[in-house]
């Protein structure tokens, strides 16, 4: 899966998305992400949602003459007439604190003292709490089947409006079982939904749980790793025989990286080449290809936060994509090792298909600085099938791969190399 995040707010109405569909899909991407298009509760984030059967006034063309719900429709034929399927998040582990379902379905929300509560999670070690957000009750409510039936007709509701997958929202809060059901029974009626789990935050055992809950994809933290620590291929070795995952170089959720990093391109390419070819799926906001600084809010986005750079990576990024599209080792939860080299300023990395037998390396240099030199005596000592290596990097590629390999790659290059599929 290759995944370009169209966040609604930024947006706006839906008549103003072939564009951003458009961009998407030259781009390379395959899979549209929507953040929730429902209607929202008093507080206005799109995760605080107050009717699930109703779509958000503010993407709803008003000078368009067709409903709310066909509007959607056109939407997403438009995306699927470019070759883009499209997806929604799935948030049932909540609904908004003012929504009717409180009144009508309190059985349904964990109780506090008599009160519906909140959500809430500890940052720094204080207790954050989400006023505007009821917490649904799956694990103990006293009616688990109509709890159940609800969320299974917003999911048909969603896929009645051409939505191909979901991305299930803090999919670790809500019991396994309540996942095996809902996935097996939806699959069965719509062989071709996706389910992805979003599981950030929660233990490895959580992580281990959700994803052997049905699930197509899982996310994993690769945005957070530092090219060197031995965490992240532990946490993805956990996973990777059950359900492949998705990398991300940010999120709607966590600052915008080219902010983040002091205006540096070169975190932006290197970030997304290893994003898009560390695991089997990769996802990425819109703005990312044009640097965009102004975080994604939930609540106070608009599209005139659009923002005009002299940044514009799409054809890094269209590169990075052919090459994930056209190479089965990038498509799967590959075999990983990190390999030592003599310059602790070079990550070089050995991945290897399960299906194929293709294998690759990946050179990246962390310093994002300054350019660091890659010496190694001989790359084929790295791979266990036939020569040549292939390089496939989106910059400067190498027609011929000499013994030894020298090369000088500047702050935040990598170099992509490939053996044949099939071979070995």
């Amino acid at each position: 899966m290759r995944i370009y995040n169209l966040f609604p707010l930024l947006a706006g109405p839906f008549s103003h998305w072939e564009p951003h569909l458009e961009r998407a899909a030259d781009m390379g991407f395959d899979w549209i992400f929507v953040n929730p298009m429902q209607k929202p509760g008093k507080s206005g984030s799109l995760y605080s949602i107050r009717d699930y059967f109703k779509i958000n006034p503010a993407l709803v063309d008003r000078l368009d003459r067709r409903s709310a719900n066909d509007q959607v429709r056109r939407m997403v034929a438009k995306a699927n007439s470019l070759g883009l399927r499209v997806m929604q998040d799935l948030v049932i582990n909540h609904c908004a604190y003012d929504s009717a379902l409180l009144k009508k379905h309190p059985e349904w929300f964990v109780q506090e003292n008599g009160r519906v509560a909140h959500p809430y999670c500890m940052e720094d070690g204080h207790k954050v709490v989400w006023r505007d957000l009821a917490q649904f009750d799956h694990r103990n409510t006293s009616d688990g089947e109509g709890l159940y039936h609800y969320c299974r007709q917003v999911v048909e509701h969603l896929i009645s409006l051409g939505f191909e997958g979901f991305r299930c929202d803090a999919a670790y809060q809500i019991p396994s079982s309540f996942w095996e059901r809902l996935i097996s029974e939806v699959k069965r009626a719509h062989p071709e939904v996706f389910f992805v789990a979003e599981t950030l935050g929660c233990s490895a055992e959580q992580t281990k749980q959700t994803a052997a809950a049905g699930f197509d994809y899982i996310f994993n933290s690769s945005k957070w790793w530092d090219f060197s620590g031995p965490w992240l291929l532990e946490q993805y070795d956990l996973t990777r025989e059950t359900v492949p995952s998705i990398s991300f170089p940010e999120s709607h959720d966590t600052p915008r990286l080219f902010a983040e990093s002091g205006n540096n391109v070169a975190a932006l390419e290197q970030r997304y080449l290893f994003s898009a070819l560390f695991s089997a799926g990769v996802m990425m906001p819109m703005g990312y290809e044009f640097g965009f600084e102004k975080p994604l809010h939930v609540v106070e986005t608009r599209p005139a936060d659009w923002e005009t750079t002299a940044v514009d990576l799409r054809d890094f990024i269209r590169h990075v994509n052919r090459v994930k599209r056209q190479q089965p080792v990038f498509q799967e939860e590959s075999a990983t090792l990190l390999l030592e080299h003599s310059n602790p300023s070079i990550m070089l990395m050995w991945k290897g298909s399960v299906r194929t037998n293709q294998e690759a390396l990946l050179i990246l240099n962390k310093n994002l600085s300054h350019q660091e030199h890659c010496f190694v005596e001989d790359l084929y000592r790295y791979i266990q099938g036939s020569p040549p290596l292939l390089d496939l990097s989106p910059q400067w590629a190498m027609d011929f791969l000499p013994t030894p390999f020298h090369f000088d790659l500047g702050p935040g290059m990598g170099r992509v190399l490939v053996t044949r599929a099939g071979s070995g």
